[in-house]
């Protein structure tokens, strides 16, 4: 890694994600053409390729030696290798787009020897970038295409809180959760049984959290969490093209990962379930352990 100019890579990812935002922006989700892959809510859409051509072409154009795995162009049993490799998902947030809600985003990562290293995550409808190297922090821009502070954007370094409150327990948390495109069998069921521990009141033996929240983005969620706007995040089902960059953003933030399924204090990076905890001066490892406890005996099965 040390031979890599990671601060121009970052860069470079900068740049392809306000070039992608530009065309997300431009397209009327109305009138573009969409089918499905799995099912009809595993939506793809005619701009979700055209926005993965363009960053594919850039970045192969501008590191030629470099793997590309993209959500669109990806094709069972291909693997994220040691090789220093791109991790991108055009439009993260696919049908909030196609329903004209503002909160998708472009989601480039850069993993080396299988570990998310680079990560920048842009939602164009807020002109809201979030990015990270590793070793470097993470941080959150907003309005630099909008010209705000001279074009420069209002940076924030995350979290947002110069003093995160510790982590004191699940009944004092904001969760964000997907119900993702499979809507039965097993994974399913271990979902929706914990989607009612968690929000079900401790007299009747559940967790009593705050709340749920659904982004409907995987890597905005983990910024989220990365920003301490939400203080756990927890999935399974999604790929690497979804967590990569947040992935990045979310250690650069103090926050960690764990397994969505208990027992996995380093999980893959094409796991597909996966649990974030926000940056606190205590009660991470301690609120794993709690949500593992809420899982129980339950295991969400997805093969990467």
């Amino acid at each position: 890694m040390t031979d890599l100019n990671l601060q121009e890579i970052h860069d470079k990812l900068v740049s392809v994600a306000h070039e992608a935002g530009r065309m997300i922006l431009s397209a009327n989700p109305t009138d573009i053409a969409t089918g499905t892959k799995l099912n009809s809510a595993d939506i793809v859409t005619e701009t979700d390729k055209a926005v993965e051509a363009l960053v594919s072409s850039r970045l192969s154009e501008a590191y030629p030696s470099f793997a590309f795995v993209g959500e669109e162009t990806y094709k069972p049993g291909m693997q994220v290798t040691t090789t220093p490799t791109f991790i991108v998902d055009p439009i993260d947030g696919t049908t909030n787009f196609v329903h004209g809600f503002p909160n998708a985003c472009i989601s480039l990562g850069f993993a080396v020897d299988r570990i998310a290293t680079v990560g920048v995550v842009y939602n164009p409808y807020q002109d809201l970038l979030y990015s990270a190297i590793r070793g470097q922090g993470a941080y959150q821009t907003q309005g630099a295409v909008w010209g705000l502070e001279g074009g420069k954007g209002r940076k924030n370094k995350l979290p947002l809180s110069k003093n995160p409150q510790p982590l004191t327990g699940l009944d004092t948390t904001l969760i964000a959760i997907e119900w993702g495109s499979s809507r039965d069998g097993v994974n399913y069921e271990v979902k929706t049984d914990v989607f009612k521990k968690l929000c079900a009141s401790k007299e009747t033996g559940g967790a009593m959290v705050h709340s749920l929240r659904s982004l409907g983005s995987a890597a905005l969620n983990l910024c989220a969490v990365a920003a301490g706007q939400l203080d756990v995040y927890w999935e399974g089902g999604c790929w690497a093209w979804d967590v990569c960059a947040g992935w990045t953003i979310l250690a650069e933030a103090g926050g960690i990962m764990a397994s969505g399924n208990p027992g996995v204090w380093e999980p893959k990076i094409d796991e597909r379930k996966y649990l974030a905890v926000r940056g606190a001066p205590s009660g991470q490892k301690e609120i794993v352990e709690e949500f593992w406890k809420v899982i129980g005996d339950g295991r969400m099965e997805y093969e990467s």
